[in-house]
């Protein structure tokens, strides 16, 4: 999995009505942080509804990147009542997820401006979520919430 300092690949791929989405176009607007998850993987259902928390809380630009279909991405967005923007890494290609060399789900980075990736997360890590919410002086979870610390993609 790409890391810290590391240029993120240059990807276009298709939103959830087929639109065209373009990685450095939205760089334009400023620095994003994308989550790749697949919507049958436990780690992404913890972690995804998170993410979107901290999207309406602050200034922070999630894009959320599914390894499935448009219909079951969907039902997940549904399901968990998320409202980030979600697009569609291409099925059985998966030219998104193999540029960043993702290997498990769900796998998140901080892309700077410059292409740059700031942060990187595999898996579910509190601390590591914590410190992402940091950048965006918001709190990731509430003081009487009970999240595990730690939990593999």
């Amino acid at each position: 999995m790409l890391e810290a300092g590391a240029e993120a690949p240059a990807i276009r791929l298709k939103t959830l009505d087929g639109q065209r989405w373009d990685l450095q176009e939205e760089l334009g607007q400023g620095p994003l942080v994308l989550a790749f998850f697949k919507i049958s993987c436990p780690t992404c259902q913890l972690t995804i509804p998170f993410l979107d928390r901290l999207a309406r809380q602050s200034a922070a630009r999630i894009v959320l990147v599914s390894q499935d279909d448009a219909v079951g991405t969907r039902q997940f967005l549904d399901h968990f009542g998320v409202t980030l923007p979600a697009v569609l890494d291409e099925l059985k290609v998966y030219p998104a997820s193999n540029g960043f060399h993702i290997t498990h789900v769900p796998s998140m980075f901080l892309i700077e401006t410059d292409g740059m990736i700031s942060w990187a997360l595999n898996g579910f890590s509190k601390p590591e979520l914590e410190r992402l919410a940091h950048r965006f002086s918001v709190p990731m979870f509430l003081t009487e919430e009970r999240v595990p610390l730690l939990r593999p993609g």
